[in-house]
């Protein structure tokens, strides 16, 4: 039901676009009939209503990779800068949960380990919702900020750096086979507010891949099973998307060099000083309104990267 209500989308906005059309030729008809040029206006209209309903369908199509449809794990680390850098993720952060709400998204903390004084040095946020993780692998790598440091009491120009890495929630059924043995599991007393369990019992959990050196954490929950429960998810996840990545390099050493998200190089700068703009340096899309960017205004940013890169899922590959 699930796969035909999806279907019936396509066919509903297809057939709509083409009754516009339809209704735009009958005006055409009727001007040359009485030769009144009135129904310039319907005729616009007309087109303009297929014009957008054709251009969302073209969107949608640019989710139709395998895994966008799925939920997403979103991650945010502080570079380098101490205070600035971790003032600047928990900004990112919270720019994503503005996204998320305006959007219909559930935004969960999964983990957060805050900085020393201001801001957070990184954050796991479980994104819930349809097509999450195809909207939100637009935003994978370094984001920079330039503004005046509120923490300099000279107020000079900052430069700071975040990297953001988003992956598919995997599901149940996928087949990733974990060795227990591989498992290093540790428990921890929760930080910062919540219940009467906070700071007085270990029911936080960080498990780690040792073959990997994959690591995550949860301390969301109440009780220390079901932060396992979780953690063992979100390992599930990471693994499934770094099996991925490594399907994709081979693919890239035959196809040619792909460029890689480094540190340093990055994907979209945010400058408030001397002037405002956001710009995608992947797509070249930006936009002076920096207030409505940082309060989640995201849409044009991610439209411009998944109409140029879409179905070939990263930079480069277009």
């Amino acid at each position: 039901m699930g796969q035909l209500n999806d279907l019936k989308v396509w066919s509903d906005q297809w057939e709509g676009a083409a009754k516009n059309v339809d209704d735009a030729l009958a005006f055409i008809e009727l001007a040359e009939e009485s030769g009144d040029e009135s129904h310039t206006a319907d005729v616009d209209a007309e087109l303009a209503r297929a014009e957008k309903l054709v251009s969302d369908l073209e969107f949608r199509k640019m989710l139709g990779n395998e895994d966008d449809d799925k939920n997403a794990i979103l991650t945010i680390h502080s570079g380098a800068g101490g205070t600035e850098a971790q003032d600047w993720s928990q900004m990112l952060m919270r720019m994503y949960i503005r996204w998320g709400e305006r959007n219909g998204f559930k935004m969960d903390i999964a983990d957060m380990l805050e900085g020393e004084g201001a801001g957070i040095k990184s954050v796991t946020i479980e994104v819930i919702g349809k097509y999450a993780y195809g909207y939100l692998k637009a935003e994978n790598g370094v984001h920079r900020l330039v503004r005046i440091s509120p923490f300099d009491a000279n107020a000079r120009r900052h430069t700071s750096f975040a990297s953001v890495y988003v992956y598919p929630e995997v599901e149940g059924d996928v087949e990733i086979e974990i060795d227990p043995k591989d498992v290093k599991f540790e428990t921890f007393r929760s930080g910062g507010h919540g219940g009467q369990n906070v700071n007085k019992v270990e029911t936080a959990v960080r498990l780690i891949h040792v073959p990997t050196n994959t690591i995550v954490a949860c301390q969301q929950e109440r009780s220390q099973f079901q932060n396992r429960e979780r953690a063992m998810k979100m390992l599930r996840s990471r693994l499934y998307q770094m099996k991925k990545e490594e399907e994709e390099a081979k693919r890239d050493a035959i196809e040619g060099a792909k460029k890689k998200i480094e540190w340093g190089s990055q994907i979209r700068s945010y400058v408030f000083h001397p002037y405002n703009l956001v710009k995608d340096h992947r797509t070249g899309v930006e936009t002076s309104n920096v207030q409505a960017v940082m309060d989640g205004d995201l849409d044009d940013f991610i439209r411009g990267y998944l109409m140029e890169f879409g179905l070939a899922g990263g930079e480069g590959a277009k």
